[in-house]
């Protein structure tokens, strides 16, 4: 089984900042390492989208235009975490945000097809 426990979400006011944090584990997943590492969101009434991935060794990422200069997504290996940093939150941020572990082998990995673990997810507010 493999787990993912994202923590961090919250209430904020705009321009603000939070980090989150999704923890993996499960015999299935000893090699955290070895998967590429998404974050998506997901807005009330709206598909869940891309915010950002990460390579296994964390040394190459790729952020949605939306988020591009204000989020910044890394990862651990040794704690077998991924990170979430967003700065200069804005009200349109607000969504339920996801880690999810990409499938081997997959492309893009910017389609939520290409992922086959998921967090439960973290409420993010974003007050105005």
């Amino acid at each position: 089984q493999v787990q993912l426990v994202e923590s961090g979400g919250g209430l904020v006011q705009a321009g603000g900042s939070l980090r989150l944090a999704c923890a993996a584990s499960g015999r299935s997943f000893s090699t955290f390492s070895s998967y590429v590492m998404g974050w998506f969101r997901q807005a009330p009434g709206l598909e869940r989208v891309f915010v950002a991935r990460i390579s296994r060794g964390g040394t190459v990422t790729t952020h949605a235009d939306s988020v591009k200069g204000r989020f910044t997504i890394s990862r651990d290996n040794a704690k077998s975490t991924v990170y979430l940093q967003m700065n200069s939150l804005k009200p349109e941020d607000t969504a339920v945000y996801y880690c999810a572990r990409a499938k081997k082998g997959s492309t893009s990995m910017l389609s939520p097809l290409d992922y086959d673990y998921w967090g439960q997810g973290t409420q993010v507010t974003v007050s105005s």
